[in-house]
């Protein structure tokens, strides 16, 4: 009996072992856990001209080409001035507009200053010269991929009446528009891969979701966890509080985005923080049992504010809106439900083991409020702890 058990235990073991990697590499990327690198542009086509605006952020752009030159860690105007030729040169050399296969020159008409949601951008507005009206118009971007491939620009385009948006990365930097006809499926693709790359990126929601189902394969027993004996109970654990994180973060995601409630983004960011806080630390003295899913409801509404912060920048029409917030929305769903079924029967394997009670759940809560604590002090008072 003891040989046929050790192939089950090897197998617990790696999964064990696994599990324990995943949550510690999630806690281990306190950079990832703001808001990702993102930059918006519009352009806007006329008959032989594109008018266009960028708006890159001066943290990346200070990453990339340097810009804080007395290195006192704030980017003064005087030092932006200093480098408008410098940005000019690199945000143009990767960019690339053609009309109908015939390139388009670009060249910076005005240099400002914006602050989104996240902090202070470049702005930089430019005039592309086509050869004529373009029927198609293809844009290729290549800025910040080299250095940072998570990296995405925004894009929204004008023509008329018209209005359509579409998301850069580095897997797919050229977008090829008809500029005479909208394509709103190529749309609702390109916002729903980039709300599965949000919450796949977004490590203080995931660190939030994965807290709260960790003892979900797990019952308390005269103060200690020990492992569930119904998969079913499990299951429905799980459902409800994915469902209620689900519900919560929908509702203010569109209200965010569609710009009928507001709220300062450090607050949000900082309360984000300290629901990873509250959600690891309930692990370690209950204070949610069986109603978790009240917790996910309740700061799911903040991380929703979090969630809209990128659509809400963007500044879309309402019709385009409606479309790249369901999309987006649709997309964290995916990537929420991807992120579940990979974890749920890896955590019902090993519900019996050591490794888990001890050193997932309670090791690895302590891991999460250590770095949520590092999060929410940043956030508060505006500091860099941790890089």
């Amino acid at each position: 009996m003891a040989q046929d058990n050790r192939p089950a235990s090897r197998l617990r073991r790696r999964l064990a072992w696994l599990l324990t990697l995943l949550l510690t590499l999630l806690a281990t990327q306190p950079a990832l856990a703001h808001k990702p690198s993102d930059s918006y542009l519009s352009l806007r086509v006329g008959d032989t001209a594109i008018d266009g605006q960028w708006d890159i952020a001066l943290r990346d752009l200070d990453y990339a080409i340097g810009l804080d030159d007395d290195q006192d860690g704030a980017i003064t105007w005087r030092e932006l001035r200093g480098h408008h030729a410098d940005i000019a040169s690199y945000a143009l050399a990767r960019l690339a507009l053609s009309a109908d296969g015939q390139s388009c020159p670009t060249r910076v008409v005005a240099h400002l200053v914006d602050d989104h949601s996240d902090g202070s951008y470049a702005v930089l507005r430019f005039v592309a010269t086509c050869p004529g009206p373009a029927s198609v118009l293809t844009a290729g971007y290549r800025l910040f991929f080299d250095i940072d491939p998570q990296h995405r620009g925004l894009l929204r385009l004008e023509d008329g009446n018209e209005t359509r948006t579409a998301i850069f990365s580095a897997d797919a930097p050229v977008q090829r528009i008809e500029v005479a006809e909208a394509n709103p499926i190529g749309q609702l693709i390109d916002y729903a891969a980039h709300g599965v790359w949000h919450i796949w990126v977004g490590f203080d929601h995931l660190l939030f979701l994965i807290s709260l189902l960790l003892p979900a394969v797990l019952i308390r027993v005269d103060r200690s966890w020990t492992g569930a004996e119904c998969f079913r109970n499990a299951l429905w654990d799980v459902v409800k509080v994915v469902s209620a994180f689900t519900l919560a973060h929908s509702i203010t995601l569109s209200l965010a985005a569609l710009d009928v409630v507001q709220l300062p983004s450090r607050w949000i960011e900082s309360a984000i923080a300290a629901s990873v806080i509250v959600a690891a630390l309930n692990n370690l003295v209950v204070i949610a049992g069986a109603s978790r899913w009240l917790l996910a409801f309740a700061f799911g509404l903040i991380h929703g504010f979090g969630f809209a912060s990128v659509l809400a920048d963007l500044g879309l029409p309402h019709d385009a809106l409606l479309l790249a917030l369901v999309a987006f929305n649709l997309g964290v769903e995916l990537g929420q439900l991807a992120v579940v079924a990979a974890f749920l029967p890896v955590a019902w394997i090993l519900r019996n083991h050591w490794i888990y009670r001890q050193g997932i759940l309670a090791g690895g809560s302590l891991l999460v409020i250590l770095l949520a604590s590092l999060w929410l002090i940043e956030r508060v008072f505006d500091l860099r702890l941790v890089v």
